[in-house]
Formats: C-alpha cells, structure tokens, sequence
C-alpha cells in the first residue's frame, strides 16, 4: 500500500519551462527534468497536464506520460514542447523515480500566469532562459 512506502523529500531534481529562440526569430518553449544529484535518477515516470479556468470557463489538457528510464547525474531530458497557450493554466508535472531502492515522488505545479518574462531567469544547467521549479 502507498501509506506503507517510505517517501523521502525530493532534492536536486527540478523542472523548468524554457524558451529557445528559433529561426524565424519567435520562442518555441519546452519542459526539462534536469538531474543535479551526482547519482543517476532511474524509472522515471512524468505526468503531465494541465486545467483551470478562462472567462468562468473549465479548461483542461490531455494527460500526458513520459518515461525515461535513467537521467544520468547532472543531466537532463526535454520531457514535452508546451505551448504559450497554456501558460494561464495550472500546469502540472508529477515526477516519480528512483535513486537505488528508494522511490521518490514530487508534483510540481507552475501556477496561472507564472511563465511569463519577468519570472525569467539564466538556466545554467541548459544555457537557456526560464521558469525554474523546484
């Protein structure tokens, strides 16, 4: 049973929503999972989605699920394109993996409105600019 497994708190895994300047000189944005641990992370499962409202409107995305089956340490992965569209959204990513035995599990919500140019910041880990989540 879930209540039974051991969960520890989730460190050094983080995701962020990126922008890259394309060819025709407009952004094109994607998720990364980046792995800061010096361990690999293994059996990476992401799910992600989105809803909340418009103009008193429900709205929500398809569900969506990535698997990976290791992030090497300090490395990380393009998990999905999204869309501009979306950024008034809740936007959800659930990440669970393993180090060694242990399993690890963390939601990771980018709130209505929080992608936007003054959350911006330089990604080291991907030389790109964006919305890092911890």
């Amino acid at each position: 049973m879930k209540k039974d497994i051991n969960f520890l708190p989730v460190e050094g895994v983080q995701i962020v929503i990126a922008r890259k300047k394309n060819e025709v000189g407009t952004y094109d944005w994607q998720v990364f999972l980046i792995n800061q641990n010096e361990v690999p992370i293994t059996t990476v499962f992401v799910t992600s989605k989105g809803y909340g409202q418009l103009k008193d409107e429900e709205q929500k995305t398809s569900t969506l699920r990535h698997f990976f089956v290791e992030i090497k340490p300090n490395a990380y992965e393009v998990v999905e394109s999204i869309m501009p569209d979306v950024f008034h959204l809740n936007n959800e990513y659930w990440v669970s993996y393993f180090i060694g035995d242990q399993i690890f599990d963390k939601k990771f919500i980018f709130v209505p409105d929080s992608i936007i140019e003054e959350h911006l910041v330089t990604v080291p880990a991907l030389g790109l600019e964006g919305i890092l989540h911890e």
